[in-house]
């Protein structure tokens, strides 16, 4: 794990196994067996927001006295909303700056920043087109994010066809003893994916 000190490498690998463990709605980790100081994850856009629909890749990249100091957040897939800088990615929240705490950790980070998407904050805005939008003219602003969405983070609806029929080719292919064969062999493959992280947690 690169440039991350051992303390708190150990503390990164078991916020990894918690959130493996427990998932959190609407949020997917994207493991890097080969270094976890940089955290991917990939967040659905909640129901009833214009982000609804899409998909959006964030990174945490973690400082190397992680959980002392927080991790600096961004969005990598292109966004509109106040508190995201279109051009970096750079996430604007006060979990992650002034009211940080060593024992928020990572699944707070997670929720509160799919939290944004849902209650953004004009106050205190990275984005101030959209930050003015906002408390000035929300129709546009909604139009202006739906776009953006639509354009760099919609899951298509062949990508959501494929996931529904695969489940039902699972269900109809389910066994004696309640499991399928579809559902073994992608197990399998995702236990063989991670499989180097978790022999990494389960050490510690």
């Amino acid at each position: 794990m690169e440039n991350v000190y051992p303390r708190s490498a150990r503390t990164v690998c078991k916020e990894i196994r918690d959130i493996m463990e427990s998932s959190i709605d609407g949020v997917k980790l994207v493991l890097n067996d080969a270094d976890f100081s940089v955290i991917q994850a990939k967040i659905d856009g909640p129901k009833d927001t214009p982000f609804e629909g899409g998909r959006f890749n964030i990174k945490l990249v973690l400082p190397s006295n992680y959980p002392t100091e927080p991790p600096r957040g961004y969005f990598t897939t292109k966004i509109f909303h106040p508190n995201i800088n279109w051009h970096t990615g750079d996430i604007c929240v006060d979990t992650l700056k002034k009211e940080w705490r060593p024992d928020l950790g990572l699944r707070h980070i997670l929720m509160t920043i799919r939290c944004l998407l849902i209650a953004p904050n004009p106050e205190s805005a990275l984005n101030e087109e959209a930050g003015k939008l906002l408390l000035e003219d929300y129709n546009e602003y909604t139009k202006q994010a739906r776009l953006f969405t639509e354009v760099h983070a919609f899951v298509s609806d062949t990508t959501k066809k494929s996931s529904v029929e695969g489940e039902a080719a699972s269900s109809a292919l389910r066994d004696s003893n309640g499991q399928s064969n579809a559902k073994l062999k992608k197990s399998m493959k995702a236990q063989k994916k991670v499989s180097v992280a978790r022999k990494m947690i389960r050490r510690l």
